[in-house]
């Protein structure tokens, strides 16, 4: 049985008091399992890092532009060790990139939060790297228990942030990581978390379908990845341009590409504004409990579910909805597309 209670900010946060072969408690043995043995194996990537030491400081949750198409190249983008692209208003998408075992010189364009960042902070234990938020998710982000690492781009301003004049606002801000990290050992809050959720396997799991590729359209944008059976990687192209990072001018590639189906609704206590006399409200995108996933790894697709049980745990994956055997992913950069559970958008190629 689930019960369910209500913070201030009306997110659920889900408690499990369930039976032994439930899902959630199959998700809750699996995240307290002991961590890895190898001590410099990055949670996010599965990767051996040559300099463990990255890993005793907090992961970054930064908030980066995705639209107009004048914003990409992007800065950094393509050294995330995990990113989340979503929708906002508008049928835009934007993206929450997860940094922590590299450091870029600078990141953005850096736009403003959404409620899914008050997820996202949480189950990476992060420090949210955004420029602002309108007033009721800033209201919620001051009440979160990451409020004290949460650095609002318009106040905090420099030496972590600072505006390019070369280009047009609001599209202008970035942000330096290595001074955000810096301010965070000021501030006393920059210890590590405890990240052990994601699996990993150099070989796919079997029973998975062609996967040379997969398109999501998202609307006014449509992604598409493409695997390179040399490089076991996929590359990333937005309405048919390859996709680069600003500062590399390198394609931005991953070796996992995982598709969340989550529910969205408007959350009507968060007004954005009006289309042709039509309110627009906050997307809640209710990233907790479970859902359908599809995995794209290796060229091949794999469909599984994706599960979130308590709120500072980061998602799993399972090829059953029992949670009786995880998804493993390839050890590398993973890219979540988020979309709406009835979203038909999606294909393979």
């Amino acid at each position: 049985m689930l019960l369910t209670a209500c913070l201030a900010n009306e997110r659920p946060v889900i408690v499990v008091t369930a039976t032994p072969d439930s899902a959630p408690t199959r998700v809750a043995a699996a995240l307290a399992a002991p961590a890895a043995p190898a001590p410099a194996l990055n949670p996010l990537t599965g990767l051996l890092l040559p300099d463990p030491t990255v890993l005793n400081r907090r992961p970054l949750a930064v908030k980066i532009s995705n639209a107009p198409d004048s914003v990409r190249p992007q800065a950094g983008l393509a050294l995330a060790d995990l990113v989340f692209e979503h929708y906002v208003e508008g049928g835009l998408t934007r993206f929450t990139a997860i940094y922590w075992t590299h450091t870029p010189p600078r990141l953005g364009s850096i736009r403003s939060a959404r409620l899914i960042d008050l997820e996202l902070t949480a189950m990476y234990g992060a420090i949210l790297v955004y420029s602002g938020a309108n007033e009721p998710i800033r209201q919620r982000i001051a009440a979160s228990a990451f409020a004290t690492r949460a650095y609002e781009g318009v106040t905090v301003g420099a030496p972590l942030y600072f505006r390019d004049p070369a280009i047009e606002a609001p599209h202008n801000l970035f942000a330096v990581p290595a001074q955000v990290w810096a301010r965070a050992v000021a501030d006393g809050v920059n210890d590590a978390p405890n990240l052990r959720a994601l699996s990993f396997s150099a070989t796919p799991p079997a029973g998975g379908q062609p996967g040379g590729g997969v398109t999501v359209n998202y609307g006014p944008d449509e992604v598409r990845w493409v695997y390179d059976p040399a490089s076991g990687l996929y590359t990333r192209y937005v309405d048919g341009r390859l996709h680069t990072d600003a500062d590399t001018g390198a394609p931005i590639t991953a070796a996992n590409v995982v598709v969340l189906y989550v529910p969205h609704r408007d959350d009507e206590s968060i007004p954005v504004g009006e289309w042709n006399g039509v309110p627009i409200y906050s997307t809640e995108i209710q990233l907790w409990e479970s859902g359908p996933a599809l995995i794209v790894r290796d060229g091949v697709a794999l469909t599984g579910y994706w599960m979130r049980w308590e709120q500072t745990a980061p998602l799993t994956l399972w090829a059953d909805e029992q949670a009786t055997q995880s998804l493993p992913l390839k050890p590398g950069i993973t890219w979540f597309q988020i979309v709406p559970t009835d979203f038909t958008g999606v294909a393979l190629q």
